[in-house]
């Protein structure tokens, strides 16, 4: 029997670093949530903040010696192959040595690798347990110390590399925000919200819920955008409990445990955070389940619009929760959609047999016109006219050209249909949520309706605006949402394979994007003002970046304009009468650089100016 367990670690007050205001509420959201609403056993589920009750004889303040006590007596008395552990930790991180780690309580950013908790250790230890992990990490940096490099490069290909599951709540060169409105940080803000939502059975599709909402938090709030990073192993495992059905009721329970759903915040206001429909998600637990749709006006707190807390459930029968049960079809229903397609049957056989009688008879006139016309015409005439007047010919290149046209053509009806089937749903184009749900409700029609050719060909039309939209987030190097729209598109529908090829492809490009734009800030790290040396050290850094590579148009950017810059410093000591100086300057302009040219001009009239 699998096991779920889970670790939250929250951490406020440190000793060594600037206290942090939400990381101790986010921790215990998250174990309240497993507990109350997931499923996990409460003697499974562990806190460990500043001011969290022993764990059993053992303390569990969040110590490097007490976290690593705690995981290594798991492992040892309690953890069995195939139990799943949730380790959610919220506080500082750093890099270090380009190594990662977590910082606990007592962490020293003058002293990282005796007093942190090296994340490469952890994760390799955790593997040889043979449990599986989803490590979720709300990573503070410490702005304005020396601490404050860039963190979650080393974790995130660990966790590729051992095929773990992981959620990092920013890109390695961003920041993670607290709010005090919402009393959350905004990552755990919108995982919160996710999970509540029905969106935690699937990493794949808690990645891309997260992935729109804590970016659209920051800008509600007016803070710097932090996308999360996913991990995904190969094998997806189940990281919540799967639903199943109680055989003495028509509810969905959890085992040993009663399901409740957290009351979902209302979608930002102009917004175009991802939405979908909930039965869409359900589909992929172990029995086809549908949820409830909870009317807005119901929704007791929102975490836009109240700047409160994401509403929690409150006791086992308060108002706050509900138990999901099966549609009910009733025999009123059955009988109304028999009568509607009754209608659309006779709809298309009676428009249908009208269209054959109008085309047998245009096709006969056409035919037979000069037996209509031109009675009085001599057959002799007739044949010589018709002979004298051939049709035109058609070129290969004019009949591959129009083939081309009607096929463009056809593929625009298909289009503007399928856009205009969006907006009888109340649906945007250019909200992939809302394309999956389309997607899901025409996947349902049946083969042997009237219909069903037309939902197939919408399908494929919607899937490939969601690898449009995936597209231009990638081109925008936004290759996290990118990679997560992509994986909208499930095994079961068409341009999956295209989608694989392309996610595959965006992974490597940012890869290599995180570590041309490190090489690039390492470049300007190097510069010292009115230094021209200074600027032809970083020129050579960032001519490390190749053409082709992502990254590579900001490289040159940044040449160019250093480039400039010697030229400058070399005009100055010219202008100084310093003629071999200013020489010697501008030979530091590399070749291909926009100063180039003007930098060697300068340099034949200085040459002469000093003789």
């Amino acid at each position: 029997m699998v096991n779920y367990w889970a670790i939250a670690i929250g951490i406020n007050q440190y000793q060594l670093f600037q206290p942090l205001g939400c990381a101790q509420a986010d921790a215990e959201a998250i174990k309240d949530y497993l507990v109350t609403q997931a499923g996990f056993p409460s003697e499974n589920c562990l806190l460990m903040t500043n001011t969290s009750p022993p764990i059993g004889d053992k303390s569990s303040y969040p110590t490097k010696e007490n976290i690593l006590s705690l995981l290594q007596k798991l492992a040892a008395t309690f953890w069995q192959p195939e139990d799943y552990l949730w380790l959610f930790f919220s506080g500082y991180g750093v890099n270090y040595k380009e190594q990662d780690y977590l910082m606990p309580v007592g962490g020293d950013p003058e002293q990282v690798a005796e007093t942190g908790i090296e994340v490469r250790s952890l994760m390799q230890s955790l593997e040889l347990t043979g449990i599986k992990v989803l490590f979720i990490f709300d990573i503070n940096r410490a702005f304005g110390t020396q601490a404050d490099a860039p963190v979650g490069q080393e974790i995130i290909e660990l966790a590729a590399k051992l095929q773990m599951g992981a959620i990092i709540s920013c890109q390695p060169e961003e920041f993670s925000h607290e709010s005090t409105e919402l009393g959350r940080g905004f990552f755990t803000a919108a995982l919160l919200e996710a999970l509540g939502s029905g969106k935690g059975y699937d990493l794949s599709d808690l990645a891309s819920y997260l992935g729109y909402l804590t970016p659209k938090l920051c800008q509600y709030h007016w803070r710097p955008l932090q996308n999360p990073i996913t991990v995904i192993p190969a094998q997806k495992p189940a990281i919540l409990p799967i639903l199943t059905l109680d055989e003495n009721s028509a509810a969905i329970i959890f085992p040993e445990a009663s399901f409740a759903v957290t009351r979902t915040a209302p979608p930002l206001e102009n917004s175009d955070s991802i939405t979908i429909d909930q039965s869409g998600w359900i589909e992929n637990a172990s029995v086809a389940t549908t949820l409830n749709k909870i009317p807005t006006e119901s929704v007791s707190e929102s975490i836009v619009e109240n700047h409160h807390t994401l509403a929690t459930a409150p006791s086992s029968h308060g108002e706050g929760r509900f138990i999901p049960l099966p549609p009910i079809t009733t025999a009123k229903d059955k009988a109304s959609s028999r009568s509607e397609m009754a209608l659309w049957q006779e709809f298309i056989i009676w428009g249908g047999g009208n269209m054959v009688i109008v085309a047998l008879i245009a096709t006969f006139l056409l035919r037979h016109h000069e037996n209509f016309r031109f009675k009085n015409l001599s057959k002799t005439v007739f044949d010589n006219t018709t002979s004298a007047t051939q049709l035109p010919q058609l070129s290969p290149t004019t009949q591959n050209r129009s083939t081309a046209q009607i096929s463009v053509d056809r593929d625009s009806k298909k289009r503007n249909q399928a856009i205009l089937e969006l907006e009888k749903m109340s649906l945007v184009p250019n909200q992939p949520g809302d394309l999956v749900t389309a997607i899901a409700k025409a996947g349902k029609i049946k083969a042997n309706t009237p219909i069903y050719v037309e939902a197939q060909e919408n399908i494929q039309v919607w899937c490939q605006m969601i690898l449009e939209l995936a597209q231009a987030q990638a081109e925008q190097r936004k290759y996290e949402n990118a990679i997560a729209t992509a994986q909208l598109i499930t095994k079961k529908e068409p341009l999956y394979s295209q989608a694989e090829t392309v996610i595959k492809k965006w992974q490597i490009e940012a890869k290599q994007y995180v570590s041309n734009k490190t090489l690039l800030d390492a470049a300007t790290a190097l510069i010292i003002p009115e230094q021209a040396s200074s600027y032809n050290r970083a020129i050579v850094v960032a001519k490390k970046i190749q053409r082709g590579q992502p990254g590579f148009e900001i490289a040159q950017t940044s040449i160019n304009q250093w480039s400039e810059k010697i030229l400058d410093l070399a005009k100055i000591r010219a202008n100084q009468g310093d003629f071999h100086g200013a020489i010697s300057t501008a030979i530091l302009v590399p070749t291909g650089a926009i100063a180039y040219e003007d930098a060697q001009d300068a340099i034949q009239k200085w040459q002469l100016q000093k003789n």
